[in-house]
């Protein structure tokens, strides 16, 4: 379903501006796959949040996977590295337009029309650890040998023009962990100039990249924690130590300008300040042990995720004052969370079908030009108000506080406009 966003300040006249939102949050659950039966209890789901309406949907079920490890959006297209293999879907009726086998898949990225992809796996040894697909149909590329390429697992990867910069761990191999990060260099096929991180920082299993420099969460041998600063040519390399126990399995997420991250076991968020390289401390308001953390680059809400990796999986949403705004059920261990960000620029002339006043408005507003259903939220998501519009109604929104919210309609033909709304 295609959202448009518009946004309407004054009186009778609407102000249409190319801004961005997110159309539909993605939700890649890994489900559970018993080891000692070898058995898919929970299979792999894709699932979509809607914002606006709050309704979460399963959209697609990956059967013959044993979990999932990434996800990414590009385009009109999303990417989903599950197990064995590379999904294709498209982003709007989720149809699977393409996949490529690829055992031992961990973390996929998108730059220059090519999908790149790293690989591990527990007890199995490949002899490349490093694939470039394309995009449109993912074939293979070019396949990185422990020759030309990683020579151990690697994880996570981020993208920086034509660079590719890959985060190797060799984290399956317990006692053996190393910590370096490569350098792809898509314009020339070459893989090379990599960056010891140091005892410290081995094992990194979380990479990000903020104001020129790349930062990775590492979780050394499994008995400590550490973020390490690089910049892209190496000449900067500092580590600072976090704690005596891992963060776990991916457990930290860049927020504006900080790294939050949790530790094992724990069930608070910690800050880290990347502009001091120092850690801030523990953040008020998160109280639960986390798989997930996700910032939406819109609204600046932070998306957790919490499971107990067989039977549930719950997703609570923070805004920026770490209250929870809403919450909702997921499939068994959501460990993905990726957002569709669209711009509603090019939509003026669908703004003039719909007539929303008075804006501010003291206790009814009049929505005139439309039937279908609306849905009246904070600016933090929370629904506060809804119902059906049948072509001229007027609304009742006497008991909302003064402020500004957003007014959601979803029309009959599927689309859904957006409007910012102020309550004297």
């Amino acid at each position: 379903m295609k959202k448009i966003l518009l946004s309407l300040f004054t009186g009778f006249s609407a102000l249409v501006f190319g801004q961005n939102y997110v159309n539909q949050v993605i939700i890649v659950n890994e489900g559970y796959y018993d080891y000692m039966s070898s058995q898919i209890v929970e299979p792999v789901t894709v699932a979509v949040y809607d914002p606006a309406t709050q309704v979460y949907q399963v959209v697609n079920t990956l059967v013959s996977e044993r979990f999932a490890s990434d996800a990414i959006v590009v385009g009109n297209e999303y990417y989903v590295a599950a197990d064995q293999t590379i999904y294709k879907f498209d982003l709007d009726s989720h149809q699977e337009l393409a996949s490529v086998s690829c055992p031992g898949v961990r973390n996929i990225a998108h730059t220059d029309g090519k999908i790149i992809a790293t690989r591990g796996e527990y007890m199995i040894a490949f002899t490349s650890y490093l694939h470039v697909y394309n995009a449109a149909d993912l074939t293979l590329v070019q396949e990185f040998t422990t020759a030309n390429g990683p020579q151990f697992p690697s994880q996570n990867l981020v993208v920086d023009g034509t660079n590719v910069y890959v985060a190797v761990n060799n984290g399956f191999d317990w006692g053996n962990e190393v910590g370096l990060i490569g350098k792809l260099d898509l314009s020339t096929m070459t893989y090379g100039n990599e960056i010891d991180l140091g005892v410290d920082g081995k094992n990194p299993d979380n990479m990000m990249i903020k104001d020129g420099f790349i930062y990775t969460v590492n979780n050394k041998d499994w008995s400590g924690a550490s973020i390490s600063k690089v910049s892209f040519d190496g000449s900067t390399n500092s580590t600072i130590n976090l704690a005596s126990a891992s963060t776990g399995c991916g457990t930290s997420s860049l927020r504006d300008d900080k790294i939050i991250y949790q530790i094992s076991m724990e069930s608070v968020l910690n800050e880290f300040n990347v502009a001091g390289m120092n850690v801030v401390g523990p953040v008020a308001g998160f109280d639960l042990n986390y798989y997930e953390l996700a910032q939406d680059p819109v609204s600046g809400n932070l998306y957790t995720s919490v499971t107990d990796f067989f039977s549930y999986g719950t997703i609570y949403v923070y805004d920026a004052s770490n209250n929870v705004v809403t919450n909702f059920a997921a499939g068994v261990s959501p460990g993905t969370i990726v957002f569709d960000v669209r711009s509603s620029a090019g939509i003026e002339a669908f703004t003039n079908e719909v007539s929303v006043y008075p804006n501010p408005f003291e206790d009814r507003l009049m929505i005139n030009g439309v039937n279908g259903v609306y849905y009246v939220t904070t600016i933090a998501g929370s629904i506060v108000a809804n119902g059906n519009l049948s072509g001229e109604d007027q609304i009742d929104l006497s008991l909302l506080n003064a402020g500004q919210y957003l007014l959601n309609i979803q029309v009959e033909d599927g689309r859904v406009i957006t409007k910012k709304i102020n309550k004297n």
